[in-house]
């Protein structure tokens, strides 16, 4: 069990108070397989939402996704005529790029437990990002009028997000060690002037699994919830969701 500390973010819980939000740590998980996996809890949710809140962390094969309203402009291929795996989903934002080495995140919570505000939201998943790279003396920064982390004006981490009933759904990517050359094949973000970095050009030789850890504890802190490790059984809970029809950007 991992509890982080209290901060300015959220009013003081005690500890005792605090939500319980499970903590399921993946490899190398496909696409679509964590998306119905993501679709399915937050489904639950709607028909109890006393249930516990839900932080997914793993990774994904090389995929391109599109938020519902991005531009195909972005991409510098055919995606009618691609062998890269290519979907569109029900976030917000621009087209972006997962691979190996790239740590995703997506919480699952309830928003009524915390602040109904998609905007603060954003900020505080932000916070989670900045304050893990501050453990490795790295000044993760924000820039005005967009939404991600960025390093040296390099970006290393995006987010994307859907609330639907104050249940979240998508989340962040940080790019902590992973092969960038797939960002070639898109303007990431829909920002032709800001490249993407990762934290392994900035520490070279930084572990992964460490780096989780330390994304895990801090969510923790910033959102003042207890982490209890939770282990799904079966990841292939339902057929590949259809293209959703009404989205909620963030």
């Amino acid at each position: 069990m991992i509890q982080g500390t209290a901060r300015e973010f959220l009013p003081d819980r005690d500890r005792s108070t605090r939500r319980v939000c499970q903590l399921d740590q993946k490899g190398i998980i496909p696409y679509k397989t964590a998306w119905a996996w993501q679709r399915s809890r937050v489904n639950d949710r709607r028909q109890n939402p006393h249930l516990d809140d839900v932080l997914l962390l793993l990774e994904h094969p090389p995929t391109y996704t599109l938020g519902q309203g991005a531009s195909l402009a972005f991409l510098k291929f055919d995606p009618a005529q691609t062998e890269w795996d290519l979907h569109r989903v029900e976030r917000g934002g621009e087209v972006t790029y997962h691979c190996p080495g790239q740590l995703v995140g997506y919480p699952i919570l309830n928003l009524t437990y915390y602040q109904k505000d998609l905007h603060w939201y954003l900020r505080q998943l932000e916070e989670v990002l900045i304050r893990v790279l501050a453990n490795y003396n790295l000044q993760g920064d924000r820039l005005p009028g967009l939404t991600g982390v960025w390093i040296e004006d390099r970006k290393v981490a995006a987010i994307g997000i859907k609330v639907s009933r104050w249940i979240t759904m998508h989340g962040f990517a940080l790019n902590i060690c992973p092969d960038l050359s797939g960002f070639d094949r898109i303007v990431p973000c829909g920002i032709p002037d800001k490249p993407i970095g990762s934290l392994e050009q900035f520490i070279p030789g930084i572990q992964f699994e460490e780096v989780r850890e330390q994304v895990a504890i801090v969510f923790a802190e910033v959102f003042q919830v207890t982490l209890v490790t939770h282990q799904q059984p079966d990841f292939t809970i339902a057929a590949a969701p259809k293209p959703p029809q009404s989205p909620q950007d963030g």
